[in-house]
């Protein structure tokens, strides 16, 4: 069964940024996919929530697409969260808009991916630095897909970089298709 994709995409320095603009290139035409440019619909940074809503309503999966700034994400990214995903339409009673969706993020990163382990600069894993996001989808009923990230950013070949972008490309129509990856396996223990 066909899927359709809200790739909500947050960064708030794109001309700065070769990374996430190849991947947001590479998925801009994709059918099945809004590709929804937060900072370019809120230069102001209010969010409105009803419009938001109502996007993610009528998707199937939600990806939320950003840099990893301070192991998290920008700060339009969280206003998201925060005004939209409210009581009584996320989570609690009624709160169900958001249940047997699916949940994913596609991340760039600063360092490399040797960074993100046990030991490393940055001393945890990129699933445990998305605890937050996982069990926010879990509070909303989502089920988390498997993050897609691309390390070393700044870093990276031009070729790299490119190759990336068809990796995301070929994901993202893999899921509209109706063949999304294995939920995300999740290290916090089950209810």
């Amino acid at each position: 069964m066909p899927n359709r994709i809200l790739v909500l995409y947050a960064h708030p320095a794109q001309d700065r940024s070769r990374a996430n603009r190849a991947l947001r290139e590479a998925i801009e035409d994709l059918d099945g996919v809004t590709l929804h440019d937060l900072y370019e619909t809120y230069a102001d940074l209010f969010v409105d929530a009803r419009r938001e809503q109502a996007l993610a309503a009528a998707h199937e999966v939600l990806v939320f697409q950003h840099p990893l700034y301070w192991y998290s994400a920008p700060a339009l990214l969280k206003e998201w969260q925060d005004s939209v995903l409210l009581p009584g339409w996320a989570y609690g009673e009624g709160g169900d808009k958001l249940h047997g969706k699916r949940f994913m993020q596609a991340l760039t990163t600063g360092g490399h991916a040797e960074s993100y382990r046990h030991g490393g600069h940055a001393r945890f894993t990129i699933p445990e630095l998305l605890r937050p996001f996982e069990q926010m989808a879990h509070y909303c009923g989502m089920t988390c897909l498997p993050p897609f990230v691309v390390h070393a950013a700044r870093l990276a070949a031009d070729a790299d970089i490119a190759a990336s972008a068809a990796r995301y490309r070929g994901l993202l129509e893999r899921i509209v298709a109706g063949e999304p990856p294995a939920p995300f396996e999740s290290s916090l223990p089950a209810e």
